[in-house]
């Protein structure tokens, strides 16, 4: 009865931040859609379902998810291969390299791409600027490292021994592919595709941006129904499907995830030189790379031309508002998003850091199992809620006393440290469980206590990932556009926020500073994101 005390006391902390900012802001979106009028009416729903434009945002949702993670799927498998199992030069550059576009904000995705599509674009002769090509070709831009990492991760962990002896016996190499290595992936690549269609139908940014008004998802649609028609009943109602939908998707990608066993000695491939027979997945994955930088370098280039000459002109105008776009300069936003971000980060880390060691430490009594059991399913709710109806959720409920926090500064990094916890969660979790216990044992055998334990047993083995859950936190935080569309103020907005407001004003030079700013914040978390890769841990559970 004392360990489960001392448990529950230990979890009271995260349990008390998740059900104020958590659970009750997700409460009150259910009951804007369910109880509009103080009474209990699912007819709002269902009428919010049934209507013309509710069938085209989830068909669209639907379909352009699904073409968008097959193109991901198609486009990693052969870097999975190339990064993992070959011998090639400069390949863990490359692999880094590959990272930067899912650690992208969103909305300088949706930038970068209106650069290349559009009419003064490299392709705006093919007239994909606005249209459903290019909404897929940037979630597969912002997804297909997904499949590479974790695909890669799975290829490289394969033992070589089966597929040996199939050569032996005569089997040639796409035999060997298709009857002994692809029935071995299929777990990992299934599970890869269904992580990236939830982060494709999830996507808010890149859909905002290059789809408009006209292209919707269901996430862009809650932000439209409550920003531009101010129909909190039918926003929250989609919210209520959005939030059912994701919580199934979660559930079967953890479902077909699948976690090595420890116990079991395996015997790894190192990687070998190129064959003749590799030259085609080499020349997909170089391919690859070229898809990955056009954005990237239209966007770079475009930021530096101002009325069709070489100029710095946009990167100086960041220290103005623009043509009455903006209400601070994007340099005050940028310091802005900087200091948010590290508050997100902070508290995210002391969050992500209790929940993890509630979560991990060994169960002694069938009590303590249930209640840790019951604690972790409650710590990873934020799993199954998008960042859109969280901001959402904050907007509707912590806007009267005594949780009135719309002048708040605080509002903003506690909604990104929610975002970032699973991040946290994910890459501290793994190694926390690795530890073991008997070493705790000895520990306090030796008369440590529970912080002198935690000090010289733990610490020593996660800081290293403690710093990766540092990085990918303060990414995320930085880019992070769903939940803070919702709360920033125009005297305190981020840059995400920014930039989208400046390419939805008029002017040359709004939109000039627009590729400007979207530079300095992809350059910002590309670099945060290569030194976590350089702290070489394994990323979080979905890479």
């Amino acid at each position: 009865m004392r360990r489960v005390l001392a448990l529950l006391g230990l979890a009271l902390g995260p349990v008390l931040v998740l059900g104020v900012f958590f659970v009750l802001p997700v409460a009150g979106m259910v009951a804007r859609g369910f109880w509009p009028d103080g009474g209990f009416d699912p007819g709002g729903v269902l009428e919010v379902l049934t209507r013309p434009r509710t069938g085209r945002v989830v068909w669209f949702t639907v379909w352009s998810s699904a073409v968008a993670t097959v193109v991901s799927v198609l486009l990693g498998l052969p870097a999975a291969y190339a990064l993992h199992r070959l011998d090639l030069p400069l390949r863990r550059v490359v692999r880094a390299a590959l990272l930067v576009p899912f650690v992208l904000p969103t909305v300088v995705v949706g930038v970068a791409f209106r650069q290349l599509f559009g009419e003064a674009g490299p392709l705006g002769g093919l007239g994909l600027d606005g249209t459903p090509v290019a909404i897929v070709a940037g979630l597969a831009f912002f997804n297909v490292a997904v499949v590479v990492r974790s695909v890669g991760a799975a290829w490289e962990s394969l033992d070589p021994r089966p597929a040996e002896a199939a050569a032996a016996l005569g089997a040639s190499p796409a035999q060997v592919l298709r009857t002994v290595t692809l029935p071995a992936l299929r777990p990992a690549v299934v599970s890869a595709a269904s992580v990236v269609f939830l982060f494709c139908a999830t996507s808010f940014g890149v859909v905002l941006t290059l789809g408009g008004l006209r292209y919707s998802s269901v996430e862009t649609e809650i932000y439209l129904l409550t920003t531009n028609l101010l129909d909190l009943p039918a926003a929250a109602a989609l919210s209520v499907v959005q939030l059912v939908a994701i919580t199934a998707l979660l559930a079967l990608a953890a479902r077909l995830r699948t976690v090595p066993d420890p116990t079991v000695a395996r015997r790894t491939a190192r990687p070998r030189a190129v064959r003749r027979s590799d030259w085609p997945q080499v020349a997909a994955t170089l391919v690859l790379l070229l898809l990955v930088a056009a954005p990237i370098g239209t966007l770079v280039l475009g930021s530096l031309r101002v009325d069709d000459a070489w100029s710095l002109g946009n990167y100086r105008a960041l220290q103005s508002t623009g043509d009455g776009a903006l209400l601070v300069p994007v340099t005050e936003a940028l310091v802005t998003s900087l200091r948010t971000a590290v508050d997100a980060t902070w508290m995210s880390l002391l969050l992500g850091l209790v929940v993890a060691v509630v979560v991990t430490r060994r169960s002694r009594t069938p009590a303590e199992r249930r209640v840790r059991s019951v604690l972790d399913g409650f710590f990873m709710l934020p799993l199954g809620v998008s960042a859109v109806t969280l901001g959402f959720g904050f907007l509707i409920t912590l806007d009267r006393p005594p949780l009135d926090l719309r002048d708040s500064g605080l509002l903003v990094p506690v909604a990104q440290a929610l975002v970032a916890l699973p991040l946290v969660v994910r890459t501290i979790v793994p190694v926390l469980a690795g530890v073991d216990d008997r070493q705790r044992q000895a520990a306090a055998s030796l008369g440590a206590g529970p912080l002198r334990t935690l000090a010289t047993v733990d610490l020593p083995v996660v800081w290293r990932p403690l710093l990766a859950a540092a990085g990918f936190a303060f990414a995320a935080s930085l880019g992070e556009f769903g939940a803070t569309s919702f709360l920033a103020r125009d005297d305190r907005a981020t840059v995400p926020v920014v930039i989208f407001r400046l390419i939805g004003s008029p002017g040359a030079m709004n939109y000039g500073m627009a590729l400007a700013a979207s530079v300095v914040l992809a350059a910002t978390t590309a670099v945060v994101m290569l030194a976590v890769e350089r702290l070489r841990v394994p990323s979080l559970g979905v890479l």
